[in-house]
């Protein structure tokens, strides 16, 4: 098993949305025969995005997983999605696999969501090889893509292969290292020929500097290099290995997907160059407990990805981290204390499920089916030595909609349907604001959101209707005042009597609420002060401008009286809260509005726009940082004006921006606003 663990690589496909991941899958499944056609994205016949909503945008939503065999090695790829929307379970993606093969544009070369994806796979600690793909295109220039990456990510590359021609003359590559060309033949094959005339010069400058990168990543080598000037084809291959191993060299390759050119040279890096995952180190629990990742462990799992299959249902999708699984294993949830049987293990080749008839080791991505209690993010273990992966942290969730049933009566299962998403997408989360009664349906933007509800349509026939939801707004006082509150009810018989006087003062913002009981001589027995506290309270659930809660104020209960009969503690709150509504109404009440710090990253040459547009929204910028071409402004929004930021930014920046955003504080809302809101509110509108 060892020798077939050493040749085995278990890998992510990474890059932002239209770098072409997914037909770099494709072009990799059919050079090795896993698949017979190469499918394209535009006729929705690709191997990894079948899902109709993938099919529809053109685009992944969810990853895609597949087995394969090169030169009679095992691969197990796992193409992640790039669109800032589906991109919140990235850790977890990364965290079940050994290595990186990193996707750019050639016609745009890296963009800011390529820092936020290459940070990702630096936090994993994964090593990586870069793939500059669409070399094919109209505009179509290697030199500028290359540039971006190392002026953006500050990578130290090895360009292992350069493009010969580009655009529609895109025709070959130049083996660097080798100085050798090969020309596109039929079928994605390669024919050796001449390095081209005009390119000597570049080769040769490309080459000294791979060599020096190589050189600089032993301390042997690099003596070597300096006294020879030059290293055996075995040294430069093993002192590339192990500067790639040790994350500090990055090898770049180029190669048109589409057209299928540069796959089999592409086959070659990831197989000579990312790790094993013997080489994979030493995997983290929770409580700071190491595991190997050997065959000889105590058997461990990661779940990391649970999806649901129209056929088979849910598909817990895990990483073998340690030991060996098989078919009907018996394994432990230390999360959940339960015991969990396998059934029978699958593996993965896109929509389609393969039985595994042998036992499965380290680095393997398998599936079972319909276990009883794991959920996305457990680890399944031996009882006798358990063990649980530390788990990856997870992309807050920056947007959110009201839920609701189109039709009145069906509200039950819509919240059933969208639950059972939850249960496979992690990032999606529903609440329920108890101040404002709305179920809320929070993910990582509205695309994210609205393809979550078109999901819940189609497998569940339930019929989800998205609302813009309400904003949670605050009243407080701005004066001091005295006031008494006095309830006397007769009925006949007994009555209700209690009598407060109170002082009604602001505290300053974020001061919350603080009673204060200055009685002195028993006007009011004890025992009925904190009735009266919590008929304030009460009272101050609902404000008297626009029905909000009534913050940052401060009571203090100083006279009153009672009857020795007829006072209770029900006549004292309801005294309390009269007292309260008419010293509230005396005080000069406003309106608050929430108020979000928001982090927007983009090109430099968008910094102006973005500025503009967050004032224009009532923002106030904070202060902006650039940092290799990308800028990061900070500002204060009102949550009023953010809550369709993600589709006006997408606009703005032609999908390059992305932005961060979490609650900061509560600032008085503008006159003019606040009068809408009370408008909206006292006329029967939902606020």
């Amino acid at each position: 098993m060892l020798d077939k663990l050493e040749k085995q690589r278990t890998y992510a496909l990474v890059g932002h949305g239209g770098t072409g991941k997914t037909s770099i899958a494709e072009m990799i499944l059919y050079q090795c025969k896993a698949v017979s056609r190469l499918g394209k994205i535009e006729e929705g016949t690709t191997s990894l995005d079948f899902e109709p909503e993938e099919i529809k945008r053109r685009g992944s939503i969810q990853p895609g997983f597949f087995v394969y065999t090169w030169d009679k090695n095992r691969h197990f790829l796992v193409d992640t999605p790039g669109d800032n929307n589906f991109i919140g379970d990235i850790s977890f993606l990364l965290t079940a696999v050994d290595g990186a093969l990193f996707v750019v544009d050639a016609v745009d070369g890296a963009k800011p969501l390529t820092k936020k994806l290459w940070s990702e796979v630096q936090e994993a600690g994964l090593p990586a090889v870069i793939m500059i793909n669409k070399m094919d295109r109209e505009r179509a220039d290697f030199r500028m893509a290359y540039d971006s990456l190392v002026n953006l990510l500050g990578i130290k590359p090895v360009v292992l292969y350069l493009p010969i021609g580009a655009e529609s003359d895109f025709k070959g590559l130049v083996d660097i290292l080798e100085e050798k060309a090969y020309y596109f033949a039929d079928e994605g094959r390669l024919v050796p020929g001449d390095i081209p005339q005009d390119m000597q010069e570049t080769v040769a400058e490309m080459r000294e500097l791979a060599m020096e990168n190589i050189a600089e990543s032993d301390e042997d080598l690099m003596e070597k290099y300096l006294e020879e000037g030059s290293l055996e084809p075995q040294e430069v291959q093993s002192g590339l290995r192990k500067g790639v191993l040790s994350r500090e060299l990055v090898p770049v390759c180029a190669g048109a997907a589409m057209e299928n050119k540069g796959g089999i040279k592409l086959l070659e890096a990831v197989q000579g160059l990312l790790p094993s995952p013997l080489e994979h180190p030493d995997w983290v629990g929770e409580d700071d407990k190491a595991r190997k990742s050997h065959p000889d462990e105590e058997p461990a799992a990661f779940v990391f990805k649970t999806i649901t299959d129209p056929f088979t249902g849910q598909l817990s999708v895990m990483r073998i981290l340690s030991g060996s699984i098989a078919s009907d294993m018996l394994l432990f949830n230390p999360l959940k204390d339960d015991k969990e049987k396998l059934g029978q293990l699958l593996v993965l080749e896109g929509k389609k499920q393969v039985q595994l008839k042998e036992s499965a080791g380290p680095g393997s991505i398998v599936a079972a089916a319909k276990l009883k209690n794991t959920t996305t993010g457990d680890t399944l273990c031996s009882e006798k030595d358990p063990f649980v992966l530390a788990k990856p942290r997870l992309s807050p969730c920056i947007l959110s909609y009201a839920l609701g049933a189109q039709e009145k009566g069906e509200e039950d299962k819509v919240f059933a349907a969208v639950q059972k998403l939850l249960d496979e997408d992690i990032n999606l989360q529903l609440t329920r604001n108890e101040e404002t009664k709305d179920m809320l349906l929070s993910g990582m933007g509205q695309l994210h959101i609205e393809m979550a509800v078109e999901k819940a349509r189609r497998r569940y026939k339930a019929a989800v209707v998205l609302k813009t939801p309400k904003i949670p707004y605050r009243e407080t006082i701005k004066g001091r005042t005295e006031v008494q509150g006095r309830y006397k009810k007769q009925t006949g018989g007994r009555g209700q009597f209690g009598d407060c006087w109170i002082k009604l003062e602001p505290l300053g913002r974020g001061g919350g609420y603080e009673f204060v009981d200055a009685i002195v001589g028993g006007v009011i027995p004890r025992s009925y002060i904190p009735a009266v506290d919590k008929g304030i309270q009460e009272a101050a659930a609902k404000g008297v401008l626009a029905g909000y809660p009534v913050v940052d104020f401060k009571v203090t209960l100083y006279d009153g009286s009672y009857h020795s009969v007829d006072s209770s503690e029900m006549a004292f709150k309801i005294a309390g809260s009269l007292a309260f509504k008419k010293a509230v109404e005396q005080c000069s009440p406003v309106l608050l509005e929430p108020i979000m710090l928001a982090t927007v990253f983009v090109p430099d040459e968008y910094m102006g726009d973005v500025i503009g547009d967050l004032s224009s929204k009532r923002g106030r910028v904070l202060g902006s940082e650039s940092d290799k071409g990308i800028t990061s402004v900070r500002a204060h929004v009102p949550m009023a004006e953010m809550l369709q930021y993600a589709q006006d930014l997408r606009s703005m920046t032609g999908g390059q921006g992305t932005f961060t955003m979490e609650f900061a504080h509560y600032e008085e809302c503008p006159g003019p606003i606040a009068e809408k809101v009370v408008a909206e509110n006292s006329s029967g509108k939902e606020p």
